[in-house]
């Protein structure tokens, strides 16, 4: 009886330990197999941990500002401003804050590509002293004196301390989730349902005029492109930042050049391009529609186009597409 009591006590506890840290199932995706890095694969309770981790504001210098400050769900994680001010300085930052999802796919992140993982992209706004301000050393203190987050990182990493890896490991893990495929274009390419006569019409005009630098299904050629938006930049301040790519390459050719967005959820994240400057869709085209054939600054295919020649309602029927483009099941998740 006594053997059978211990047994049963053995027993209770195992079955009380907590679960093995499985594998994050990721979704099938219209792009494929969603991109890991080999040395961090995700795990159920390391994006568990990245997710609280994007949330919370402790990881800000004055306790107030999250990455969500900037990146909120219902706008497909962008902040619906030109240049946020939002940070803990309160000074209006240089660059837009860029709409998150199907990040795992760019090859190089921020506008000018200036980081080439999100394992490394993640200490840009964390210690930028406009954006987040924060001391690492201060904040491993923190989060080690916190009830929770020791366990969690344990959990996670199967390891008793917490590092500046660990963290950004935790948080690449959670954005690697944030997948956006089922949009009302992704259900009719599914079968599941149809095109508007304008859409159709929409489909076409995006065929003709704006699927090379923004092909389906990404809707974005992960690459850079300088769009016409300026004609010339002189502005040298601030580590070049005005200068889009050339800032990393030091190549001329790079001058102007900015990543190339995705289309997809478009009409929840306005306003557009690098710095907001274009408040909505509408103004995007008009930018697209001017004529751009002496614009040094200016891509060869927009030189090259005939998009000025566009009418209103071939524009209304662009837009139709575009907006279908948008995945409410996204910012509604």
């Amino acid at each position: 009886m006594r053997l059978h009591g211990l047994l049963g006590i053995v027993f209770c506890v195992a079955c009380s330990s907590p679960k093995t840290n499985a594998p994050y199932t990721f979704p099938d995706t219209p792009a494929g197999v969603v991109p890991q890095s080999e040395s961090n694969k995700a795990t159920e309770k390391g994006v568990e941990l990245g997710k609280r981790l994007f949330f919370d504001s402790q990881l800000s210098s004055n306790g107030t500002v999250s990455c969500q400050t900037c990146h909120h769900p219902e706008k497909a994680f962008t902040d619906g401003q030109s240049l946020t001010s939002m940070g803990v300085s309160h000074k209006p930052l240089l660059r837009h804050a860029p709409a998150l999802f199907n990040l795992a796919w760019y090859p190089g992140l921020f506008w000018d590509g200036g980081s080439k993982n999100l394992e490394s992209q993640v200490f840009g706004p964390l210690t930028h002293p406009d954006e987040m301000g924060m001391d690492l050393t201060i904040l491993l203190k923190k989060l080690r004196a916190d009830k929770e987050y020791p366990k969690l990182f344990r959990d996670a990493f199967g390891e008793d301390s917490i590092t500046t890896q660990g963290l950004a490991r935790a948080l690449a893990q959670y954005e690697r989730t944030l997948l956006s495929f089922d949009s009302h274009y992704d259900r009719v390419k599914a079968g599941k349902e149809n095109f508007t006569r304008m859409e159709l019409e929409g489909e076409k005009l995006y065929t003709q005029f704006c699927a090379s630098c923004h092909p389906a299904p990404l809707f974005t050629d992960l690459s850079y492109h300088a769009n016409g938006i300026d004609s010339s930049i002189s502005d040298k301040s601030h580590e070049l930042i005005y200068w889009g790519r050339y800032r990393i390459t030091n190549d001329s050719a790079d001058i102007g050049k900015f990543k190339t967005p995705s289309l997809r959820n478009v009409g929840f994240t306005a306003p557009y391009m690098h710095d907001g400057r274009l408040a909505s869709l509408d103004d995007v085209l008009n930018h697209y529609a001017r004529n751009q054939a002496q614009n040094p600054l200016a891509d060869e295919r927009l030189k090259a186009g005939d998009f000025s020649a566009i009418g209103v309602e071939q524009k209304k029927a662009l837009e139709a597409f575009l907006y279908a483009l948008n995945d409410s099941t996204y910012i509604g998740n």
